[in-house]
C-alpha cells in the first residue's frame, strides 16, 4: 500500500535547480545522498544537467509510467499544470512541498480543490501541499528538504507539523535514534493520518507507528482503520490543541462537561490508539516499545541499591496503576541465603549501597525467574563502591536470559554512570534518571499489552423493535415549526419509539385537557411549562410538584401560564405538560453531544444536582458501543456504587441502565440530527430503570 510514495522504482524532482542554495536542489541531493537505489530525474526546462544527470524538461519528456513518483518544489502558481503533466505522463504518487494553498486563504483554498480534483482525476495519491516530504530509510529514500537522515530503525513517525518534523529528526540523529519511516502530512489535502498509519503497519521494518497530530481528518474512518492496526502495532499519539477556551457554548449538561478533547480521549481508548502528554514520552516509549518484549501483566519487581529510591518507584508503580509483585516463598528464601542480613528481601529489593555488579546479579536474577513477576526495574545509584559498567553488563547479560520479560534501568546520577548507560543503550535496555520516567514507560508497556491482548470488538445490538418512522414525523414537525428544542413530551415520544422507558408525559393545550391527563394518570402529577424558548423552567415557576387533585391542576395551570409570560413576554407557549410521578431512584444522567470530527459522544454518571457538582461523568463515542464497553463506563464512575448497592440499599438493574445507555447511542446514531440528547434524570430502580426528564435538540 502507498508503494509509490515509501518505495518508487523512480523519482522526478520537479523544480530541481543547478543552484544548491535552494529547495529543489536540496531535495534532489537528499535523495542521491541517502542512497536510493531507483532512477532519478531532475525536471528543469532550462536545465541540461543536474548534480550529474541528466535533465529533462517534463516528466511527460521522460516517458509514459516512466517515473513512480514526483516531488514537486514549484512556486504555487505552477503546481496545476505540472500536476496535469504528472497525471497524463503516469505517475502514481505526489509529493507537493509547495506552500501557498489552503494555509494562505481562499484563493488558496480553491488552488488545492483544483489540484486534489487532477490527482483524482489521473488516480494518483497526494502528499502535502506545504509539507516537508517524506523519508524511508528501508528503501532507502529520503525525498524532503530536512537537513539530514534518520538512522535506519523500526520507529515510523508521522507529523502534521512540519517544523516539529525537523527539529524531531536531528534530535534523533544526534541521539542515534532509528526510523523506519518520517512522513511530513503538510495540509493533507488528500493522504492524511488514517492513510498513513494503514500504510506504515503494513511495513516489515516498523514496530511502533508514533504521530504527531492537531486534527484528524476523517474521524470515522480512523477509528476503524486504528483498531484494527493496534491490534498488531503499538500507535502513539500527541494530539497537540487540546485546550477547551474555544469550544462552542452548549446548551445540555452533557455539551457543557464534554470538549473536543474527551472527544479525542474516548476515540483513542476505544480505538487502542495510546495517546501522551508530551514529546518526551511520546519518544521514550517509541523506544521501549522497539526495544523491549510486552509483559504478560501489571507485577513489577523493583532491584535498588538505594533505599530511598526504590521507595519513590513503589509509589510511582502505585500511581501508574501497576502492582509492586509479591516475590514468591522460593524466590525470598534464595535472597535471605544469598544477600547480606541488612539487605530487604521484599519487593523493592534493596541489595543494600556497598553492592558490587555479583550482588545485582543474584537479586535480578532471583526475581527475573520468579512466574509473580511481569517485568523488572534496576535502581542503581552512584556511591564510592558502585560499579556502573559492571552492573549494566549484568543486566545485559540477564536480559538476554530471560528475553520475555521487560527490563528497565535508572542509573541515577550523571558523569560517573555515563557508561553503564551506554552499555544498556547498546544492549537494547531503555535507562533513566529518574524512575518515574522508567515507570511511566512500564506502565505503556503493560497498557499496549492489554490493548493488543483484548477480545474482538463486541457485536452493537440491533435492537429490532425501534420505530424511526415516528421520530421522523416528530422531527419534521419540529422544523416546520422552526424550533430546534423538542418539547418535553416530544422528546418523551421519541425515545419511546426507541425503546427507552420514559416517564408519561403529555402536552394540554387547555386546563380541561391538563385536568383529564391527570386523572388519567393518578394523582401526584408534575406540570411544566410547555415552551421551545424557556430553558430553565423552574427558575421562573414554570414547573409545579406534587400536585394531588385537580383544582390544584387548574390553579397551576394558569399560574405556570401566568409566570412564563411575564417572565418570556416573547416565549411560544405551547401550553402545560402534564407527567405521571414515580418514585425517585438512583439518580443518573445519560446524555449526547455530537463531535465535529468523532459522530456522538455519550455521557454517562451520576444525575440530578450532581451533574454539575461532581462532574462524575465517562464518555464513549456510540462507534461500536455494545453492552461490555458500555458497562466499563459505567464502572468508571462514582453513580456504579450507587447502582450496585449504596451502605444497604439494594442493588439497581443495571442491564436495564446499559440497554438505556445503547438504546441512546442507537437513536442518535441513526439520526444526526440530533445535535444535543440530556435524559436527566434516568432512575434506576431494583427492577428497571425510566427516563424522567428528556431534553433534546437538532440540527
Amino acid at each position: 500500500m502507498l508503494e509509490a510514495l515509501f518505495r518508487p522504482q523512480s523519482v522526478a524532482v520537479i523544480g530541481a535547480s543547478q543552484d544548491r542554495s535552494k529547495i529543489g536542489n536540496i531535495i534532489l541531493r537528499n535523495i542521491m545522498v541517502s542512497g536510493y537505489r531507483g532512477e532519478l530525474y531532475p525536471i528543469n526546462p532550462r536545465a541540461e544537467e543536474i548534480e550529474g544527470l541528466k535533465a529533462f524538461p517534463a516528466v511527460s519528456t521522460v516517458g509514459k509510467g516512466a517515473v513512480d513518483l514526483a516531488v514537486v518544489a514549484v512556486p504555487a502558481s505552477f503546481v496545476l499544470d505540472v500536476a496535469r503533466d504528472c497525471g497524463e505522463a503516469g505517475v502514481k504518487a505526489l509529493v507537493v512541498i509547495s506552500a501557498g494553498f489552503k494555509e494562505t486563504g481562499k484563493e488558496g483554498l480553491e488552488r488545492e480543490k483544483e489540484l486534489v480534483a487532477i490527482c483524482r482525476q489521473y488516480g494518483m495519491r497526494l502528499l502535502g501541499p506545504n509539507c516537508v516530504g517524506v523519508m524511508d530509510t528501508h528503501t532507502p529514500l529520503n525525498a524532503s528538504f530536512a537537513a539530514g537522515f534518520p538512522h535506519q530503525g523500526e520507529i515510523a513517525f508521522i507529523s502534521q507539523s512540519g517544523a516539529m518534523l525537523v527539529a524531531i529528526l536531528d534530535w534523533s540523529i544526534r541521539e542515534k535514534i532509528g526510523f523506519s519511516q518520517f512522513v511530513s502530512m503538510g495540509n493533507k489535502a488528500d493522504l492524511d493520518e488514517t492513510d498513513l498509519i494503514e500504510a506504515v503497519a503494513n511495513d516489515p521494518h516498523t514496530k511502533v507507528i508514533l504521530c504527531y497530530l492537531e486534527d484528524i481528518k476523517e474521524g470515522q474512518r480512523f477509528l476503524t482503520v486504528a483498531e484494527k492496526v493496534t491490534r498488531e502495532k503499538p500507535v502513539v499519539v500527541l494530539k497537540a490543541g487540546v485546550s477547551e477556551a474555544g469550544a462552542k457554548a452548549a446548551s445540555s449538561h452533557t455539551g457543557a462537561l464534554a470538549g473536543s478533547n474527551i472527544a479525542y480521549d474516548a476515540a483513542f481508548r476505544q480505538a487502542g490508539v495510546i495517546r501522551v502528554q508530551s514529546m518526551r514520552e511520546l519518544f521514550e516509549l517509541a523506544m521501549v516499545f522497539t526495544r523491549q518484549p510486552i509483559p504478560r501483566g501489571k507485577r513489577v519487581a523493583v532491584v535498588t541499591n538505594a533505599g530511598g529510591p526504590g521507595i519513590i518507584t513503589a509509589d510511582s508503580v502505585a500511581r501508574q496503576g501497576l502492582e509492586m509483585a509479591r516475590l514468591g516463598r522460593e524466590t525470598a528464601e534464595e535472597l535471605r541465603n544469598k544477600l547480606p542480613r541488612e539487605a530487604s528481601i521484599f519487593n523493592p529489593v534493596d541489595v543494600l549501597g556497598d553492592a558490587q555488579p555479583e550482588r545485582f546479579r543474584v537479586a535480578i536474577e532471583k526475581v527475573l525467574a520468579d512466574e509473580n513477576v511481569d517485568g523488572v526495574l534496576v535502581l542503581c545509584c552512584p556511591t564510592a563502591v558502585t560499579d556502573p559498567k559492571g552492573t549494566a553488563q549484568v543486566m545485559a547479560e540477564l536480559h538476554a536470559c530471560f528475553p520475555q520479560k521487560p527490563m528497565v534501568g535508572v542509573f541515577m546520577g550523571g558523569e560517573s554512570m555515563a557508561g553503564g548507560v551506554e552499555i544498556l543503550s547498546q544492549a537494547g535496555i531503555p535507562c533513566f534518571t529518574f524512575p518515574e520516567v522508567a515507570v511511566e514507560v512500564l506502565a505503556g508497556l503493560v497498557r499496549y499489552g492489554s490493548i493488543k491482548g483484548r477480545p474482538p470488538r463486541e457485536e452493537v445490538p440491533s435492537y429490532f423493535d425501534v420505530r424511526p418512522d415516528v421520530v421522523r414525523r416528530i422531527i419534521k414537525r419540529v422544523r416546520e415549526e422552526r424550533r430546534r428544542t423538542l418539547l418535553s413530551s416530544e422528546a418523551a415520544a421519541v425515545a419511546s419509539a426507541y425503546g427507552i422507558p420514559v416517564v408519561p408525559i403529555r402536552l394540554a393545550r387547555q386546563v380541561a385537557e391538563a385536568v383529564n391527563i391527570a386523572g388519567e394518570y393518578g394523582y401526584p402529577v408534575v406540570l411544566k411549562v410547555a415552551s421551545p424558548d424557556i430553558l430553565h423552567k423552574t427558575d421562573i415557576g414554570g414547573v409545579r410538584m406534587g400536585l394531588q387533585s385537580p383544582d390544584e391542576v387548574r390553579q397551576a395551570f394558569w399560574e405556570i401560564v401566568d409566570s412564563a409570560a411575564r417572565h418570556f413576554p416573547r416565549a411560544t407557549i405551547y401550553g402545560v405538560e402534564v407527567q405521571k410521578v414515580y418514585p425517585k431512584g438512583v439518580e443518573l444522567i445519560v446524555g449526547m453531544t455530537r463531535d465535529l470530527q468523532f459522530g456522538p459522544l455519550i455521557a454517562f454518571g451520576l444525575g440530578g444536582v450532581y451533574v454539575n457538582l461532581l462532574k462524575d461523568v465517562a464518555f464513549r463515542l456510540t462507534w461500536g458501543l455494545g453492552p461490555q464497553e458500555i458497562e466499563a463506563m459505567i464502572r468508571e464512575t462514582k453513580a456504579y456504587s450507587f447502582l450496585r448497592g449504596f451502605r444497604g440499599e439494594k442493588p439497581c438493574d443495571l442491564g436495564a441502565v446499559v440497554e438505556v445507555v445503547g438504546r441512546v447511542a442507537r437513536l442518535v446514531t441513526d439520526f444526526p440530527e440530533i445535535v444535543e440528547l440530556d435524559i436527566n434524570p434516568v432512575f434506576a430502580y431494583p427492577e428497571g430503570a425510566v427516563s424522567v426528564d428528556i431534553k433534546i435538540t437538532i440540527g
